[in-house]
């Protein structure tokens, strides 16, 4: 299944991503057009869902989509967690689970937006975003992909030069401007992937290359990150996870390189799709 938040209603997408259908006209009411009150009803969707003859009646507008998760309670993001990501930054490698921090909600965008620039060094890094469909405590690695309502492809946009500034690092608040926690096209159920285990995720700037990695090489896998967030802290439907990014970062170049007023970001995840940011 593959569902997005499109002209702020929720909508089921085709496998091609052009057309779509109106979930609470397909459903007859049955759920609701608001994407943020479906998380709680997660597995009803699901098997509603197994049992529905697909019509496509929506024509998809790339512009109209929100994030997949538009109202979540919580966001995690998991830093340092690819080894040659915390190289290149000299901070390095993390044992256990590595650093987690938020992105505070106004950050959150759809797929393809235009974000304003603020002072500073602006960075990319291609993430695969973990949506859940249900939450607790103590859940089990066994257990955390079936937590998991769905995947998508995000970008965690970071200010460099204050992130890493003062006395300690201060990550949530210098990735969290206007436009840099964009999240979509749409959420991939884990059962349309095939191996969610192991998924190309990659990122160009201009149409050059400049990450291009595999979540096979999670320091923290997605089950391990979710089993152990759920061991400090209630996780809840709709929860969004920014699960790490591979290397390839702009600061981790030499000389360091950073975004510019008309440069274009584009990040894929295989399976999933691509989000395209114009910076100015």
């Amino acid at each position: 299944m593959r569902i997005a938040h499109h002209e702020d209603r929720a909508v089921l997408v085709s496998p091609d991503g052009t057309t779509a259908a109106d979930l609470a006209t397909a459903s007859a009411g049955l759920f609701d057009a608001d994407l943020a009150l479906l998380y709680p009803r997660w597995p009803e969707l699901v098997a509603w869902y197994d049992e529905w003859e697909p019509v496509w009646d929506v024509p998809v507008r790339r512009e109209a989509l929100g994030c997949p998760s538009p109202r979540p309670r919580q966001i995690f993001a998991i830093g340092l967690n690819y080894a040659a990501h915390a190289d290149e930054t000299g901070l390095g490698r993390p044992e256990g689970l590595p650093p987690v921090f938020t992105k505070f909600a106004s950050s959150l965008t759809g797929a393809d937006v235009v974000v304003d620039l603020p002072e500073g060094d602006i960075d990319w890094e291609v993430e695969v975003v973990a949506i859940l469909g249900y939450g607790g405590r103590d859940l089990t690695k066994a257990d955390a992909w079936s937590a998991v309502a769905g995947l998508s492809v995000g970008q965690d946009l970071s200010e460099r030069a204050r992130q890493l500034a003062g006395p300690a690092p201060q990550f949530s608040l210098w990735k969290s401007f206007a436009g840099f926690a964009p999240v979509g096209p749409w959420l991939v159920t884990p059962d349309e992937l095939v191996n969610p285990d192991d998924l190309r995720l990659s990122c160009t700037v201009n149409d050059e290359v400049v990450q291009d990695g595999r979540t096979r090489h999670l320091i923290s896998s997605i089950p391990s990150t979710i089993a152990e967030l759920s061991r400090v802290v209630e996780l809840y439907p709709g929860d969004v996870i920014f699960t790490g990014t591979p290397d390839g970062v702009g600061m981790g170049r030499t000389p360091p390189r950073y975004l510019a007023a008309g440069d274009v970001l584009a990040s894929r995840v295989e399976g999933i799709g691509e989000i395209r940011q114009v910076l100015r």
